[in-house]
């Protein structure tokens, strides 16, 4: 089967499902991506296209994020042509994200091909990341900027045959119109591989000894150090955690930049903004910023936590959180609908206000203190993981289920 998939960072979402079905060796894979230093991966053609057309800078606030979408759905859609007329290939079907507008305009090149489209995110003024922190005022211009943004998902309804979201909050983000032509299933963890080590050793370059599972140590992963994933929070709360816990040894995974929201004023972003407010309160021989790390680091890193820290404003939930769980971390988490659909307080871990940096420095000192004490939450974690977001046993049939549904008898996907 010809299988066209489109991300402008590839893989995205789809790490798992990609990889599976090359490996299956019986299908031709292509998958359009704008990321110039895109992974090569065994069984998948790689091919990079550009925009046709980027906004200019100044270029009105309401239709920017629109234009920005059409160029790269029309850059998208005569890289699609190309692929037929220099290639031959014609996919049987098309599975992308829709939130960059990058297949706004596919059923113009192949009217019959089906389409399956990752729908992201709905912008809302309540119940998200805007309007959460009052560190963060809303502008009177945000719900028109938002909805504007609303644009691109709204004209990709009508284009895709079936829409995909990783989470019920996610879903309902979006107006109930759009729920009927979604499944909700996440894009997969793999358990089978992210698995507790209790002989995992991880070095630092400035310890002279390995780090191991004996030793007390606090994780906090997130891709940028950001407010969105509560960074500030966080830092808040280790003065208190690192006076009341003289030997344990703090991890931080994350760039300096900006994901989602809004840039700090500091020159040095948020990190150097919040070494100024607290850094004058920390142990800085026990504190680590380790930047972004090759995936092997962090696995280890998480592995040999004795308490994980994952904080988040209402908004996507990171797959750390759920590879942590499937390692068998001890969780600390926000208190936030995304984080309440993953965990339960007291069962698969624990949850504290957002806000409340120091109930957090408390609820991460008893953990620190007396592992053993919320040593189930982890196991728990690890089965509820296992049970209901395992990529090969739960969410690949779903998503293959979705694939067949839109095909020929002759053209469907089994798993061997």
């Amino acid at each position: 089967m010809n299988i066209l998939f489109v991300h402008q960072n590839m893989p995205g979402q789809y790490r798992e499902l990609v990889k599976w079905l090359a490996a299956q060796e019986q299908h031709q894979i292509y998958f359009l991506t704008q990321k110039k230093d895109a992974p090569t991966l065994r069984g998948i053609r790689t091919r990079i296209y550009k925009p046709h057309r980027k906004p200019d800078k100044d270029a009105y606030g309401l239709s920017k994020v629109w234009e920005e979408a059409v160029g790269s759905g029309f850059g998208a859609a005569m890289a699609a042509r190309r692929l037929e007329t220099e290639e031959g290939f014609v996919p049987d079907i098309v599975i992308g994200h829709v939130g960059w507008g990058e297949l706004t305009f596919f059923k113009q090149v192949w009217p019959e091909v089906p389409i399956i489209g990752f729908f992201e995110y709905y912008y809302n003024l309540k119940g998200g990341l805007v309007g959460f922190d009052p560190e963060e005022p809303v502008s009177a211009h945000a719900p028109f900027l938002m909805q504007a943004r609303n644009a691109v998902p709204l004209a990709n309804i009508e284009v895709v045959d079936q829409g995909h979201v990783p989470t019920f909050w996610q879903r309902d983000r979006f107006p109930t119109s759009f729920h009927d032509r979604m499944y909700v299933c996440h894009d997969g963890i793999r358990t089978d591989k992210l698995r507790p080590d209790p002989d995992v050793e991880l070095r630092l370059g400035r310890l002279d000894a390995p780090l191991t599972r004996e030793d007390e140590v606090l994780t906090y992963v997130a891709r940028n150090l950001e407010r969105a994933r509560g960074f500030h929070v966080f830092m808040r709360a280790l003065p208190r955690i690192m006076q009341e816990r003289p030997s344990a040894r703090v991890l931080i995974v994350g760039g300096n930049d900006v994901s989602y929201g809004g840039k700090s004023d500091n020159p040095k972003g948020l990190r150097g903004e919040m070494e100024q407010e607290v850094g004058d309160q920390l142990d800085w021989d026990r504190l680590h910023f380790l930047g972004r790390i090759p995936y092997p680091d962090y696995q280890k890193l998480v592995q040999l936590s004795r308490c994980h820290v994952y904080l988040t404003m209402p908004f996507v939930l990171s797959w750390s959180l759920l590879e942590s769980m499937s390692m068998g971390a001890t969780v600390v988490a926000a208190d936030v609908a995304p984080v309440r659909e993953a965990i339960t307080h007291g069962k698969t871990g624990l949850l504290v206000d957002f806000f409340d940096s120091d109930a957090l420095a408390k609820q991460v000192v008893e953990v620190l203190a007396e592992p053993q004490k919320f040593a189930h939450l982890a196991k728990a974690a690890r089965a509820h993981v296992v049970s209901e977001y395992d990529f090969l046993k739960k969410c690949l049939p779903e998503h293959l289920g979705q694939i067949n549904a839109l095909l020929p008898l002759d053209k469907q996907i089994t798993i061997p």
